[in-house]
């Protein structure tokens, strides 16, 4: 017997128990009478098998009922039993459904607006592309690295979907081959755009990431799920999305830095997503490909913080003078308050 929120569904063999009771007879008995293993009974009675038109025509001569009478309740048994497990299936994909973070989804136009949970479990699979969703756990992107501050449920269900628009918007995406040894070149001339406004270096930035196999493509950011950005594989490419949290230009240029680390490393190649040693690794290159250590301690040791100050190291390395605040504002060098005017806000489109 199955039970649904609306539906029961119970096999014939109830109404073989209760005959059987009625007869005063047991399953032994019933079984010889039949001429079938008592375990295929057993099995009969209890929906395990289905109950055939041979098993129809024997229980009409052993019960006295018709043949179509059997048949009929097996018709319709498995017609419930069907409607049960996908009514117990939509409350399983209605709970998964939940996770997601819909309405932001909603708002930038990933997925139709919706109330209804049923029609939101529908919208779903098909962004997702997946008959179910209880099956776009097992389709996580292997080797997913992303950087994000914070972990929980709900960062995992945003990082899923965030990657999913990624992969959507990359698709047709024009790219080289993945060559990583291009990228270590490249990456003087990425970091000489981060002086630039983003009208400026939004194109180059993506022809040089392009150049290595790699498509760039700027996602909204989902409140409270801490993503800034992920890196992975997609087919022959890579697919590196981004985010400006909080739209703060340093924020931006670290998360960068942070998934081409990814890349060079090979992380988005392993079978696992990134753990927090390799975020910790990306972390480190990223402050480090920024801003050169040795001439930042000389900078923090003279101990001169003004905005002239900053600005003027900031030029002599070749850098936007917003990095170096968010640096040292993140170090506690500086309180958060300071050189605010240095901070570029960034309005990013692809």
């Amino acid at each position: 017997m199955l039970r649904g929120k609306d539906i029961i569904a119970i096999p014939p063999g109830e109404t073989i128990r209760e005959q059987l009771e009625n007869r005063g007879m047991n399953q032994k008995e019933f079984s010889q009478r039949m001429d079938m293993s008592e375990k295929h009974i057993s099995r009969l009675i209890n929906g395990k098998v289905e109950l055939t038109q041979d098993m129809a025509l024997r229980l009409e001569a052993v019960l006295g009922l018709p043949a179509n009478f059997w048949n009929n309740l097996e018709t319709q048994y498995r017609e419930k039993e069907a409607r049960v497990k996908a009514e117990l299936e939509m409350a399983n994909e209605e709970e998964i459904a939940r996770q997601f973070p819909y309405p932001a989804m909603a708002r930038n136009g990933w997925v139709p607006e919706t109330r209804v949970i049923l029609q939101k479990v529908m919208n779903l699979r098909t962004f997702f592309q997946v008959a179910r969703l209880c099956v776009v756990e097992e389709l996580r992107l292997p080797g997913i690295a992303y950087r994000a501050v914070g972990n929980g449920k709900k960062s995992d269900y945003a990082l899923v979907a965030w990657s999913q628009q990624a992969r959507i918007e990359t698709m047709n995406a024009e790219v080289a081959p993945i060559n990583v040894e291009k990228l270590k070149k490249n990456l003087s001339a990425i970091r000489a755009l981060t002086v630039l406004d983003p009208s400026e270096f939004s194109g180059e930035l993506k022809r040089l990431l392009a150049e290595c196999g790699i498509a760039l493509v700027f996602l909204p950011h989902f409140g409270g799920s801490f993503l800034h950005g992920a890196t992975f594989v997609s087919g022959k490419r890579i697919v590196l999305g981004l985010t400006v949290r909080g739209r703060d230009a340093d924020r931006f240029w670290f998360s960068l830095f942070h998934e081409l680390c990814h890349v060079l490393e090979g992380h988005i190649f392993n079978s696992e997503p990134s753990d927090l040693d390799t975020e910790d690794t990306a972390d480190a290159f990223a402050r480090d490909a920024l801003i050169p250590p040795k001439p930042y301690a000389r900078f923090v040791k003279g101990g001169d913080f003004t905005a002239a100050a900053v600005t003027a190291f900031a030029d002599s390395i070749g850098i936007a003078p917003g990095i170096v605040v968010g640096r040292l504002q993140k170090e506690n060098v500086i309180p958060f308050s300071w050189h605010h005017a240095l901070k570029a806000k960034y309005q990013l489109a692809n």
